[in-house]
């Protein structure tokens, strides 16, 4: 019995060294994470993100961002690393290109290329006849590890985010496994850059963000709307800064916290119609995750735990639209989270196509 004993206690003590001690990938920050706003005001709970119709990508999955190419055809980034190009009912489906990486955002120059924002492999020029060309995967000297949106503007400059310079997607097992890691870390290391074609130059015009997002221009081009994951707010930016240090203290010149204290964890952003602008959130708050904010020791334990045991949020289907001044515009949701991770929405006259890191078809709505 005394052997027993003594084997159990062993086993306890390796234990408790094992989640206390063993080596995990993050340095937690401790913060202050402000308390859950809940779905309400603004955000009341409804289901208007329900039951959305399917178009299918025939074995394809995660259309985490959709537009509407020069062309008239919609295109969409799927986790395989393909770029697909569809008519705007789904049909005649096809390969545009594929970058070996993940596309998690894109946009169209002037010219009809479309400019891809690609986690692994940096900013990329796609023609329409498929060729790729890197555009710029360091900023003086320093890799961009984590490309995730991207936007032109009609000068021709481009502004898109680096979510983390701490853990790049190529080397942390995927585009998520990484944001779970940043985000838990809460070191704050997204950046906003700007990239100009004329000059081949690149440069930061923020820094300092809990992974660096979703980004849109506004209607004038003189400001840029910037998600924070991490911190779950909106920023609103000068196009014209120089790196400004963001943080939680008050904002510098040329910035402002346009959303504050947000429900969920917002991912894209898009321009709509009527000067709209669609943001998506792919998860709700955890209040495990908020409780651990001041507890980093709590945060590094976690990593040992197994993955199931990790407090991911649940599904839950959320997406709204806010004016430039700040103002919701609209909220759709859908509880069930049937549609996981509803990254953000593409508007046309006629659908709302919802963006989704994970989904294994392509949701769209009427408007």
């Amino acid at each position: 019995m005394k052997s027993l004993f003594k084997l159990l206690g062993l086993v306890l003590v390796l234990g408790l060294a094992y989640l206390l001690l063993w080596p995990v990938p993050i340095h937690p920050v401790a913060w202050t994470a402000p308390k859950a706003p809940g779905y309400q005001g603004p955000h009341a709970v409804n289901t208007q993100l329900s039951q959305l119709t399917m178009l299918d990508l025939h074995g394809e999955e995660g259309p985490e961002h959709i537009a509407i190419g020069p062309d008239g055809k919609l295109y969409t980034t799927v986790a395989s690393g393909k770029i697909l190009r569809m008519a705007q009912d789904g049909s005649a489906q096809e390969t545009f290109a594929s970058t070996g990486g993940r596309v998690l955002g894109f946009d169209f120059d002037a010219q009809g290329q479309l400019v891809a924002a690609d986690a692994v492999k940096g900013l990329l020029s796609i023609s329409q006849d498929g060729r790729i060309r890197v555009l710029t995967d360091n900023v003086d000297g320093d890799p961009i590890r984590y490309a995730d949106a991207v936007v032109v503007a009609k000068n021709g400059k481009m502004y898109f985010s680096d979510a983390s310079t701490r853990f790049a997607p190529a080397q942390w097992g995927g585009t998520f496994e990484a944001s779970i890691l940043d985000i838990l870390e809460q070191s704050a290391t997204g950046r906003i850059l700007e990239y100009d074609p004329a000059s081949g130059m690149t440069r930061i015009l923020a820094q300092g963000l809990s992974f660096a997002n979703g980004v849109a221009l506004s209607q004038d081009e003189s400001n840029l709307f910037v998600n924070e994951t991490g911190k779950y707010r909106v920023w609103k930016l000068a196009v014209s800064a120089q790196k400004l240090q963001l943080g939680d203290g008050p904002p510098p010149a040329g910035a402002q916290v346009l959303f504050d204290n947000l429900p969920g964890y917002p991912d894209n952003l898009m321009r709509g119609r009527d000067g709209k602008i669609w943001l998506g959130f792919a998860k709700p708050r955890n209040p495990t995750i908020d409780g651990f904010a001041d507890k980093p020791w709590l945060r590094s334990l976690t990593l040992r735990l197994p993955r199931a045991l990790w407090p991911i949020p649940k599904a839950y289907g959320h997406v709204m639209a806010f004016s430039e001044d700040g103002k919701v515009l609209a909220d759709m949701q859908d509880p069930s989270g049937a549609y996981p991770e509803s990254t953000g929405v593409t508007e046309t006259a006629d659908r709302l196509y919802i963006q989704s890191l994970h989904a294994k078809g392509l949701g769209w709505r009427k408007p």
